[in-house]
């Protein structure tokens, strides 16, 4: 680089360091006018682009508002209540095998360091890897009081946490939800099953296999 090229540099530097602080009188240059005055309407205010003339809006047919796509209505589904605030007797969803494995898979990750793969509340968390328990008392599934409980009820705690149990309404989805809920009533019926609630298909290959066991 050349003395008069630094000796140009310098110079250039020199007078873009004295504009620093200044004010000027001029306008300041707008590119693009459009980004800076944009035709705006407020709140009841007439529009001639539209053929009514109305500025606000009706919502497009089959959308749903900000805000209003959790109302009384759907509230069964995203808060296990039915619109008078009482929990729902039953899942609002159609229980499939898929529902039920999907449970499973969220109920394993979330659900067993307390309440245990059985739900019977011997997780980890509440005895320990040898035994001992951390001094959590985790209440079983399999107890008549539970068991009499409404789906929604479930639903609730898994969303907002009750007693010492927190929520995990940010780590579930409805949907995941209602699959717990479907596999916490499978686990509670596999504890209470008998033989006849066994298909008999089923039942016929479970005897064909294990000629020893004794169906109840």
């Amino acid at each position: 680089m050349t003395h008069r090229t630094l000796f140009a540099l310098a110079a250039l530097a020199a007078v873009l360091g004295g504009c620093h602080g200044m004010t000027s009188k001029n306008p300041p240059i707008h590119p693009n006018l459009n980004m800076d005055f944009v035709q705006r309407f407020e709140a009841q205010e007439a529009n001639p682009f539209f053929a009514d003339d109305a500025a606000m809006r009706q919502p497009v047919a089959g959308t749903v508002a900000r805000g209003n796509l959790r109302t009384s209505e759907n509230a069964p589904f995203y808060y296990g209540r039915t619109a008078g605030g009482g929990y729902v007797d039953r899942i609002p969803v159609e229980v499939t095998a898929a529902l039920v494995a999907r449970g499973q898979d969220r109920f394993n990750i979330y659900c067993t360091p307390c309440h245990g793969f059985a739900g019977d509340g011997r997780g980890v968390v509440a005895v320990g890897n040898n035994g001992v328990g951390y001094g959590f008392n985790v209440p079983s599934y399999h107890t008549d009081a539970l068991r009499a409980r409404p789906d929604g009820y479930i639903y609730d705690v898994i969303q907002n946490g009750v007693n010492t149990m927190p929520s995990y309404g940010h780590e579930m989805a409805p949907e995941d939800r209602w699959a717990v809920v479907a596999y916490v009533r499978a686990l509670q019926k596999s504890q209470q099953a008998t033989s006849a609630d066994v298909p008999a298909a089923e039942r016929e290959r479970l005897s064909s296999a294990n000629p020893n066991v004794r169906q109840n």
